[in-house]
């Protein structure tokens, strides 16, 4: 994951300082691309511990069109639940009592959590996020549209097709989620019997998002590569606003003074071409040896 690294560099050395939506302020650069050999490893960071398993099960919420929290909280997955608390306390009108990261913040958060695993009626009123990836993946402005059935239809079908490509960002129904899609759009390519996916990221926290998001990309090519009955070509990653927010700084410096690590590799069940059939039990990550964790405050 040199490619990653350099990147950090470059945020940290060329970005500009700017305000941004959650107030934390960020240092900013405008357009990158890094590319990835998929035949040569698995791109899952090593100079900090990069957590594979909430990776997956949020790369299987996406490809089921869910848009509830209920599943990713059923599996112990936390990435996503700050943002319906968030709306969860703004209706309420108990900001005021549960001021960010504060102390009562955490335990309600607990508490919400916790009513969204036990109690179905809670997790359908205020785990939802609106229309966001799996939805416009899957059933595209609630118009019947399934982009990533067409898709794997049209890699069978058609491989030379430039309109292989899958659209998450939909401006008619960006004001109902509760995050608009960051990974927006992503788009694949068939040559020599493998295939390569690029993927466009209007915004980018790199420190937090990123890694995440090279790994399920990575990953969703894997499974459709399999599915289609493909070799693996290339990931392709191409950022828009690429940011590190300010209270990333320290922790930024601290990772890049780490040696990466050799890649893990990466081995699905073999019997499953069904790109919908996969569960979370037909992933295997092998030799991942990674630097340990680095903690960092996400900004809603």
């Amino acid at each position: 994951m040199k490619q990653y690294l350099e990147l950090l560099r470059h945020v940290l050395d060329n970005g500009i300082v700017k305000e941004d939506r959650t107030g934390t302020g960020t240092r900013s650069v405008f357009g990158y691309q890094m590319r990835f050999d998929l035949s040569k490893g698995f791109p899952l960071l090593t100079t900090k511990k990069t957590y594979m398993r909430a990776i997956t099960h949020e790369l299987l919420w996406f490809l089921n069109g869910d848009t509830n929290i209920k599943y990713l909280v059923d599996n112990n997955v936390k990435i996503w639940n700050e943002w319906p608390f968030q709306t969860y306390l703004e209706k309420n009108e108990l900001t005021n009592i549960y001021p960010k990261y504060s102390k009562e913040w955490h335990v309600r958060m607990k508490e919400f959590v916790e009513c969204i695993k036990t109690d179905d009626e809670f997790a359908r009123q205020w785990g939802e996020l609106g229309p966001v990836y799996g939805r416009q993946w899957r059933n595209f402005n609630e118009q019947g549209v399934d982009q990533i059935t067409n898709l794997v239809r049209t890699i069978k079908e058609n491989p030379t097709s430039r309109r292989m490509l899958v659209v998450a960002y939909n401006p008619v129904q960006a004001p109902q989620m509760a995050l608009p899609p960051c990974h927006c759009l992503f788009q694949f390519y068939v040559a020599d019997g493998k295939l390569s996916c690029q993927l466009y990221q209007r915004s980018c926290d790199v420190f937090l998002g990123v890694p995440f998001n090279i790994a399920s990309y990575a990953l969703l090519t894997m499974m459709i590569a399999q599915a289609t009955n493909l070799e693996l070509g290339e990931f392709v990653w191409t950022g828009g606003d690429v940011h590190l927010y300010l209270n990333h700084l320290d922790q930024t410096r601290e990772q890049l003074q780490r040696e990466p690590r050799a890649l893990p590799t990466m081995k699905l069940n073999p019997t499953v071409t069904d790109l919908f059939a996969f569960t979370y039990d037909d992933f295997t990550l092998e030799g991942y040896e990674p630097h340990p964790p680095i903690r960092a405050p996400i900004s809603v």
